[in-house]
């Protein structure tokens, strides 16, 4: 068996587990008549809080992220453009695009330079090239997003504050863009510079919703349409909003430090046979060359490969927690 027999082996067995995960993960039979029967009940009952949930339902039903949802599945331009605007940088398509043509060719001529092999530093420079900087813009967008969270609800804090001194909602929105720095600032003062111009609240909210794609500012646009179809005590409705939004973040932070020491383990265990063979390889190429020429040596690294991405699959499941 050639070592072309035994890619195409790997890659079906790899598929097959694929096929095998997706039919055991597809959507419970029980799950949806849960669902129904809910919607049932929702339906027919005469409880204000059934109601109350079935229109929180149907807000959040109706709220429908229109930008991301083109920007992710009718072009993959449409969607990076936004993942660099979520950066809060003033960064562009082409200069993401010749930072990117920058490092791929800049690894790949210092490793060709060095090992001579030319599909070796071809690999090697388009994964640095289109990883690096994608890991780049990831980091931040997490960075940002947390900045924002911090300051959220504080914000909504000051919009109560507001509220309760008598002012309306377009101008404690005002007030919150001059008084806080940061994300929250600039966002919220993008909301009122739309509002100034012509776009309802509920618009200006909606597409920064859209932008950001933070949960706790959702909730947010969640609740203000909420009151606005159900009536009630908004200054009240935020403050319980911020005490929510704060326990919130006290227990994503209790999580992280739960699972700190299973994600620190698994980025030791996941990374050091890179570490030690690029290492090796560096200072001794003719010793593990063999990775590269002899067929059994590659089957063996491709398994490797297989099973520590097996692995450390599972290791992300084990410490990923959703709130």
């Amino acid at each position: 068996m050639d070592i072309i027999q035994v890619v195409l082996l790997a890659v079906g067995v790899l598929a097959l587990l694929a096929i095998g995960y997706t039919l055991v993960a597809g959507p419970d039979a029980g799950k949806a008549g849960q669902r129904r029967l809910q919607q049932l009940r929702y339906r027919h009952s005469e409880s204000t809080d059934a109601k109350v949930e079935s229109q929180l339902k149907k807000a959040i039903a109706a709220r429908k992220p229109k930008r991301y949802k083109v920007a992710g599945s009718g072009s993959r331009v449409d969607a990076l453009a936004v993942r660099l605007d979520r950066t809060g940088k003033n960064w562009t398509l082409s200069q993401y695009a010749y930072t990117s043509v920058g490092i791929g060719l800049g690894v790949a001529i210092l490793l060709f330079l060095r090992s001579g092999s030319f599909a070796l530093s071809l690999g090697l420079g388009t994964l640095a090239g289109a990883g690096l900087p994608h890991f780049i813009v990831n980091r931040q967008i997490k960075k940002r997003t947390a900045q924002f969270n911090t300051k959220f609800p504080d914000a909504i804090e000051l919009l109560v504050r507001g509220l309760r001194s008598g002012l309306p909602v377009t101008e404690t929105l005002s007030v919150v863009a001059q008084e806080l720095p940061g994300p929250v600032g600039q966002e919220f003062k993008g909301i009122v510079e739309r509002i100034k111009i012509g776009k309802t609240m509920e618009d200006s909210l909606q597409d920064t919703a859209d932008r950001l794609g933070i949960p706790e500012f959702n909730f947010f646009c969640i609740t203000l349409a909420i009151q606005r179809e159900t009536g009630g005590n908004l200054a009240e409705t935020l403050s319980n909003l911020a005490d929510v939004l704060r326990k919130r973040a006290q227990m994503k932070l209790k999580i992280r430090a739960m699972s700190s020491e299973s994600k620190a383990s698994a980025y030791i265990v996941g990374s050091l046979p890179f570490i030690v063979f690029t290492l090796i390889w560096w200072i001794n190429p003719t010793y593990i060359g063999g990775f590269f020429e002899d067929d059994r040596l590659i089957v063996t690294g491709l398994g490797g490969l297989v099973w520590m991405s097996i692995g450390g699959f599972i290791m992300a499941k084990m410490v990923s927690f959703e709130i």
